[in-house]
C-alpha cells in the first residue's frame, strides 16, 4: 500500500486518497479522520496541510500506508496517534487503558457541579478513582480543583504506568498517586469523593460491540459480568467505608443501568441520588452522597 503513496505525490492528493478509502469502508467523518491520519504520518500540522495543500509528502508514505491500514483495520484513530483529548486535556493511550470517550466527560461535569452547589471548589479535597485507566477522570478534576489532591487505582500496571506519564505530562504528578489495585480491596484512607467509570458491558454483549472498541480496547476495562453490574456492586458494598460523612460517590453507568445502580446506592444508604444524562440524553451518570449523621441528628 505505500506505493499508492509515493514522494512526489502531494499532501492533497494523499488526502484525497485516504479519504476515499475511509468512505469506502464506511469510516464516519472520512475527510477529518485523513486529515488527522495525515497530518500525524508525516509530522506537518494541520495549518500547513491546509497552507501548503501542494507540498509532497516524501518520506513518510510508508508511515501514511501504516497509519492508514491500521485505521482501515478498525483501530481507533486515537489509538494510532496513541493520544486522546478528554475535557480539554491530552491523554496518551496504551494497550492496557481504555480510550476516554466524551460520554464520560459528563462524570467529571457532574461533579464539579455538586462541588460548584455545595460550595467546595476551593477545599483541600482527597479525591479517589476507582478503574483509573489513563488517569484522565481524576486528572481532569484536579485540574479544576487547585487544592485537591486524588489516588487512582487499577488493576492493570500498565495502565498505572500511562496514568503516572499523563499527570507528569499535565503537571499534576505532585497532586495524583496511581497505584496497582482491585477497586477498594485493602485500600485505607478516607476520602470526599469517589469517582469511578467501571467496566459495565455485560459478557455476552462484547461481541457485539463495534470493532473499534472490541478490537482494541481492554476487556478488563469492559466486561461487567452477567448484567453488567458486578463492579457496582463491589463499589457499593466497599465505598461507604471510605468516605468521610458527607461525601460523594459519583459512578458512569451504561445505556439503561441507572435505575438499578441507583436503587443499589439508595439501598446502601447513599442520600440525595441523583442522575445526570450526556448529550444525547442517556442517563450516564448516578451519584449519591454519604449520610452526615451529624448534621442529620441536627
Amino acid at each position: 500500500m505505500s506505493g499508492d503513496f509515493p514522494p512526489g505525490l502531494s499532501l492533497a492528493a494523499a488526502q484525497a486518497r485516504i479519504e476515499a478509502q475511509l468512505a469506502e469502508a464506511g469510516i464516519d467523518e472520512p475527510r477529518r479522520e485523513a486529515r488527522l491520519l495525515l497530518a500525524a504520518a508525516t509530522g506537518v500540522g494541520l495549518a500547513t496541510l491546509l497552507a501548503r495543500p501542494d507540498m509532497p509528502v516524501g518520506e513518510a508514505g510508508a508511515a501514511i500506508a501504516r497509519f492508514l491500514a491500521a485505521r482501515l483495520d478498525r483501530m481507533p484513530l486515537s489509538r494510532i496517534l496513541g493520544r486522546r483529548e478528554f475535557y480539554g486535556l491530552e491523554f496518551r493511550l496504551n494497550a492496557a487503558t481504555l480510550d476516554p470517550r466524551g460520554d464520560t466527560e459528563t462524570l467529571v461535569d457532574a461533579v464539579l457541579a455538586w462541588l460548584d452547589a455545595e460550595g467546595r471548589r476551593g477545599e483541600s479535597l482527597r479525591l479517589l478513582d476507582l478503574g483509573t485507566g489513563t488517569g484522565a477522570i481524576l486528572l481532569a478534576l484536579l485540574s479544576h480543583l487547585p487544592q485537591a489532591t486524588g489516588l487512582g487505582i487499577d488493576i492493570a500496571a500498565e495502565a498505572v504506568a500511562a496514568a503516572r506519564i499523563n499527570a507528569t505530562t499535565l503537571g499534576l504528578d505532585g497532586r495524583a498517586e496511581f497505584r496497582t489495585g482491585d477497586l477498594l480491596t485493602g485500600l485505607d484512607g478516607m476520602f470526599h469523593i469517589i469517582v469511578s467509570n467501571p467496566p459495565y458491558i455485560p459478557t455476552g454483549d462484547l461481541a457485539g460491540l463495534d470493532p473499534e472498541v472490541r478490537r482494541h480496547d481492554p476487556v478488563l476495562a469492559l466486561d461487567g459480568g452477567a448484567d453488567g453490574l458486578d463492579f457496582y456492586r463491589r463499589i457499593l458494598a466497599d465505598a461507604p467505608a471510605r468516605l468521610l460523612p458527607g461525601g460523594l460517590l459519583a459512578v458512569e453507568v451504561g445505556a439503561g443501568q441507572a435505575p438499578a445502580v441507583a436503587e443499589g446506592m439508595r439501598h446502601a444508604g447513599f442520600l440525595a441520588v441523583s442522575l445526570q444524562a450526556d448529550l444525547a440524553g442517556i442517563a450516564r451518570v448516578v451519584a449519591g452522597r454519604q449520610p452526615d449523621r451529624e448534621k442529620e441528628r441536627d
